[in-house]
C-alpha cells in the first residue's frame, strides 16, 4: 500500500454501482447502486462508504497474512467441525493481532470525518462485511461475515473494521466456500460504513420481493419488530409478518394481504456507558400486542420493493426478485433501506415441475410454529440449547433448539429437519433451511421444553403457513408432476380451496381460477369468533365469552372491524394467489349448531332438530336475526374488490330457497356497497335445491351464473341425510335422478348465456362423473386440489376422443356428398 494514493481504497456510496463488485463487495455494490439510482424515484438509503477489497488484500499482503493463512487452512476437512472450529479460531486471531498499514487507517478516519461532517459528536454507524463474490445466482454469502451497528468514533470503526476482515474467516464462511467451490483465496472483503439508522427507537425489519416459501412472486412479504434489525435476522425474536399484493399495489390500491402479529419479545437498543454497542431489553405487553408498523409504513416499503426489483431486473436483464433490510428512523419517522441482496433459493426453483409432500396419516402434535418450505422430514430429535453442545449432534437428526446463527450452520447441513423456539420465517434458521431444501418450523416457541431428546419426531411444512412437529415417525408420500407438455382443456378445471395458507402454493397447479372459495374455513380459523358476538361486544353477558374475544381480538378497539379485517385478508389471500383469474367465493354457509360453536354463538342461534334443512345460507342474510352480522360480511368483499383491488373475486349465494329471496339478497348487499355489475362485480347462486333446477329460467333472470353443489343437490333430490350413516349407502351423485337434474339445469343456464360449473366434492371422487360433465357442456369444473392434474388429463382425453369422432363424422359426410 505504500506509495499508493490511499482514495484508491476507499469509495464513496455515491460513486459505486452494481458493476463494481469485484472492488467492493456484493453488498456494498448494491447499497451504492441504490443510492445512486433509486434515490431520485424516493427509495431512502442512508449514505455511507466502502473500504475496497484492494485495501484487504494489500492488508494481507503487508503483513504476510496471505502466507499465514494458507499455512492454517491447508488440510482443512470441513466435515470435522472440532478441525475447522480450530482452524477457524487461528486464521481471525492472526487477522486481530496484525496491524492496519498507516496509509488505510489514516484513509479509513479521514472517510468518516467527511461523513459525520456537520454532526455533533461521533457519528454512529454500521459496519458492514461485503465479499466480492456474494450475491452470485446459485450462491448467497449474506450472513455468512459479520455487522457491528452503533460504531461510534474513529478507533471503533478502525477495530470493527478489522474484525470484518477476520469475519471472512467465521466457521460457517469456511465452510460455505468449501461447499460451494471457491477458493478461499479468490474471495475479498470489502467494509461497508454506513449512517446508523435510529431503529432503536422505532423498528426494523426483513423484506422480500418473492414469497419465501412458495416463491410466489405476486407478493412482498415483510417481517418487522421493535428495535434494530439483527434480532430479525438472527431470529431472536417472532416478527410481525405481512403479505403484500404487488399487481393491483402498483395500480394504486393498498392490498395488504395479510397482518400476522408476533409476539416480538425483546428489542435491540444501543447501549449507554456498558462498553457494548447494543443491547437487548423487553419489549412492554402493550407493545407486543400491536403491529411494530403501520399500514402506511407496509403499503410504502412494498412499493419500494417492487422499485428495487424492477431496477434490478432491468439491470440484470431477466427478474430478480429481491432480498432487503429496511429500518425505520424513531426520531424522524422516515424508513430507509439499509441492504439488498438479489434472492437465490426460490428464484433458482425450475417452474415447470411440481413436487408435493402428502403425509399418510397425522399423529399427535407436541408443536407448532410457520414452516419454512413445503416440505416433510423425520429422526430423533436432538435437543441442543448451546453452541458448545453441536459435536453431539448426528447425521440425519433432527435439531430442536432456541435459535441458530451463523455458526451452526456446519451442523445444520446434516439435519433431517430443524426446530427452532424464535425467528420468524425470514431469521437465519429459515433462510439457511431454506437453501439447504431442508423441512423447518421456526419459532415454536416451547420446542425445546416439550420434545424429549432422541424422541422421534416428524416435522412437516407441507400443510401451509402453519409447521408441525409431531410425534413419531410417520409415513408421507412426495409426488411429482412434468408440467411441461400439459395442455389446457376447452372445459375450465377450476379448484376448491378454504385456505389461504395453501392458496400461494396451489396456485402453481394447472388451473383456470378458484371455483369455490369457502369463507367457513377463515371464519372458523382465524376468527373464531361469532359476528353478532362482536357487535354486541358492551352488551355481553357472558365473561369467559368476553375474556377470549378480548384474547383473539388484541389491538382491535372496534370489534367488529376484527372479523372484516381477517375475512378479507383469508379471501384476499385466495383472491391474490390466482388473480386475475376468477375467485368464486361462496358467502357463508354455517348451519345453527356450527355458528353456536363459535365464540359467543350460544345466545345468537336457535336450536333445531334438522339444522341442514333449516336457518342457513341466503335466509340468514335479510333475516333481523342475523343482517348485522351478513353486513359484515359485504364490509370484507368490499374491502377486498375496492381496497385492494381484487376485482377477479366474485361472489356466490348458498342455499338460495326462492327467486323471491335471492332478490332480497342481492338488495341487502346493495345496501352495502355490493351492487351487481358495478366494477364488474358478478354474483353467483349455488344450485343445490330441486327449486334451483325446476325455477332455472327464474333464477337466471337475478344471478349472473350457477355453480352445481352436487352434495347438497343428491341430498334434496333422493331424500337422503347425508350426515345419516344408515341411509349413506343410498347418497350417490351418480344416481340417474341427480344426473338428470344436472343435465336439465346445465342445459337451462345455457340458453340463457349464464356460466355454469360445479364445485361438489363429485367430480374429485369419480372421473366418470367429470366425463359425464364435460358431456353435458359444463363450463367449468371445480375439483380438490389433489383431483386436478388427474382430472385435468382425463378430460384432455375426453374432449380429444370427442374432437376426433366428431371430426370423422365431418369426413364422412363429406365422401357421402
Amino acid at each position: 500500500m505504500k506509495g499508493q494514493n490511499p482514495t484508491v481504497y476507499i469509495r464513496p456510496f455515491a460513486e459505486i454501482g452494481i458493476d463494481d463488485i469485484a472492488s467492493v463487495g456484493g453488498k456494498n455494490a448494491s447499497l451504492g447502486e441504490m443510492f445512486r439510482e433509486l434515490s431520485p424515484r424516493g427509495v431512502r438509503v442512508p449514505d455511507g462508504f466502502a473500504v475496497t477489497a484492494q485495501a484487504y488484500w494489500e492488508f494481507l499482503g503487508r503483513s504476510g497474512l496471505d502466507r499465514r493463512l494458507r499455512e492454517i487452512l491447508d488440510g482443512l476437512d470441513t466435515g470435522d467441525v472440532e478441525n475447522l472450529a480450530r482452524r477457524g479460531r487461528q486464521a481471525r486471531t492472526a487477522i486481530l493481532e496484525a496491524n492496519l498499514p498507516a496509509e488505510l487507517e489514516q484513509a479509513i478516519v479521514a472517510a468518516y470525518e467527511r461523513l459525520s461532517a456537520g454532526n455533533v459528536g461521533p457519528l454512529d454507524v454500521a459496519v458492514r462485511s461485503s465479499a466480492t463474490a456474494e450475491d452470485l445466482p446459485d450462491a448467497s454469502f449474506a450472513g455468512q461475515q459479520e455487522t457491528y451497528l452503533n460504531v461510534q468514533g474513529s478507533q471503533a470503526l478502525l477495530e470493527t473494521s478489522k474484525r470484518c476482515f477476520a469475519s471472512l474467516y467465521t466457521d460457517r464462511a469456511i465452510s460455505y466456500r468449501v461447499d460451494k467451490g471457491f477458493d478461499h483465496f479468490k474471495v475479498g472483503l470489502s467494509v461497508g460504513v454506513q449512517r446508523m439508522v435510529r431503529s432503536d427507537l422505532a423498528s426494523s425489519g426483513v423484506m422480500f420481493s418473492i414469497d419465501t416459501e412458495t416463491g410466489f412472486r405476486d407478493a412482498v412479504l415483510i417481517n418487522a419488530s421493535y428495535g434494530l434489525g439483527e434480532n430479525v435476522v438472527q431470529g431472536s425474536v417472532n416478527p410481525d409478518e405481512f403479505y403484500v399484493f404487488k399487481p393491483t399495489l402498483k395500480q394504486g390500491f393498498r392490498p395488504i394481504l395479510q397482518k400476522m402479529l408476533g409476539t416480538k419479545e425483546f428489542k435491540l437498543i444501543y447501549d449507554v456507558g456498558g462498553g457494548r454497542m447494543t443491547r437487548n431489553i423487553p419489549v412492554p405487553p402493550e407493545d407486543r400486542d400491536r403491529f411494530a408498523i403501520d399500514d402506511d409504513d407496509i403499503l410504502a416499503l412494498a412499493r419500494w420493493a417492487c422499485v428495487i426489483e424492477e431496477h434490478y431486473s432491468t439491470r440484470r436483464g431477466r427478474p430478480t426478485p429481491m432480498d432487503m433490510e429496511w429500518a425505520k428512523d424513531g426520531r424522524t419517522g422516515e424508513l430507509f433501506i439499509v441492504q439488498a441482496r438479489p434472492e437465490t433459493v426460490q428464484s433458482q426453483k425450475r417452474a415447470d415441475s411440481i413436487e408435493a409432500y402428502r403425509l399418510k396419516s397425522r399423529g399427535a402434535v407436541l408443536v407448532t410454529g410457520r414452516s419454512v418450505g413445503e416440505k416433510i422430514g423425520r429422526g430423533p430429535a436432538r435437543v441442543i440449547k448451546r453452541v458448545q453442545d453441536l459435536h453431539q449432534f448426528r447425521d440425519g437428526e433432527v435439531l430442536v433448539t432456541d435459535k441458530t446463527d451463523p455458526d451452526w450452520e456446519p451442523t445444520m447441513k446434516k439435519a433431517a429437519a430443524i426446530v427452532t423456539n424464535r425467528g420468524g420465517r425470514t431469521c437465519h434458521a429459515a433462510i439457511v433451511s431454506r437453501e439447504l431444501g431442508l423441512p423447518a418450523v421456526v419459532g415454536t416457541e416451547r420446542g425445546t421444553e416439550v420434545i424429549r431428546d432422541g424422541q422421534p419426531i416428524t416435522v412437516s411444512d407441507a400443510e401451509g403457513d402453519t409447521g408441525f412437529v409431531y410425534d413419531g415417525l410417520l409415513d408421507f408420500d412426495i409426488q411429482r408432476q412434468d408440467l411441461r407438455d400439459l395442455r389446457r382443456p376447452h372445459t375450465k378445471i377450476m379448484m376448491n380451496v378454504g385456505n389461504p395458507e395453501e392458496a400461494f402454493r396451489l396456485s402453481f397447479l394447472p388451473n383456470d381460477g378458484v371455483g369455490l372459495a369457502r369463507e367457513e374455513f377463515i371464519i372458523s380459523t382465524y376468527i373464531k369468533v361469532h359476528p353478532m358476538a362482536l357487535i354486541d361486544y358492551d352488551r355481553l353477558d357472558d365473561p369467559a365469552a368476553k375474556a377470549e374475544i378480548d384474547r383473539l381480538t388484541a389491538g382491535y378497539a372496534d370489534k367488529p372491524s376484527f372479523f372484516v379485517d381477517k375475512l378479507a385478508q383469508g379471501v384476499a389471500m385466495i383472491g391474490a394467489a390466482f388473480y386475475p383469474r376468477d375467485v368464486i367465493v361462496r358467502l357463508s354457509d354455517f348451519k345453527t349448531n356450527e355458528y353456536a360453536n363459535l365464540v359467543g354463538g350460544r345466545q345468537y342461534e336457535p336450536t333445531e332438530e334438522n339444522p341442514m334443512l333449516g336457518f342457513r345460507g341466503a335466509s340468514r342474510y335479510y333475516d333481523p336475526r342475523y343482517r348485522d352480522g351478513f353486513a359484515l360480511e359485504c364490509r370484507a368483499m368490499k374491502k377486498v374488490r375496492d381496497e385492494m383491488g381484487l376485482t377477479n373475486v366474485k361472489l356466490m349465494v348458498p342455499f338460495c330457497r326462492t327467486v323471491e329471496e335471492g332478490r332480497r339478497v342481492l338488495a341487502e348487499m346493495e345496501k352495502h356497497g355490493l351492487k351487481k355489475g358495478e366494477h364488474g362485480l358478478e354474483i353467483y347462486v349455488m344450485c343445490e335445491i330441486p327449486s334451483n333446477v325446476i325455477l332455472a329460467d327464474q333464477f337466471a333472470d337475478v344471478f349472473d351464473g350457477f355453480s352445481i353443489g352436487s352434495n347438497d343437490l343428491t341430498q334434496l333430490t333422493l331424500g337422503v341425510d347425508r350426515d345419516s350413516e344408515i341411509v349413506a349407502h343410498i347418497f350417490d351423485e351418480r344416481n340417474e335422478a341427480v344426473k338428470t337434474m344436472i343435465a336439465s339445469v346445465i342445459r337451462a343456464a345455457r340458453a340463457r348465456g349464464r356460466k355454469i360449473g360445479i364445485c361438489g366434492q363429485a367430480p374429485s371422487d369419480y372421473p366418470e362423473f367429470a366425463q359425464f360433465l364435460v358431456e353435458q357442456g359444463i363450463d367449468s369444473i371445480s375439483l380438490n386440489p389433489d383431483a386436478v392434474l388427474r382430472t385435468t388429463m382425463s378430460v384432455l382425453e375426453l374432449e380429444s376422443a370427442r374432437a376426433g369422432a366428431s371430426a370423422k363424422a365431418s369426413a364422412t359426410a363429406t365422401a357421402g356428398v
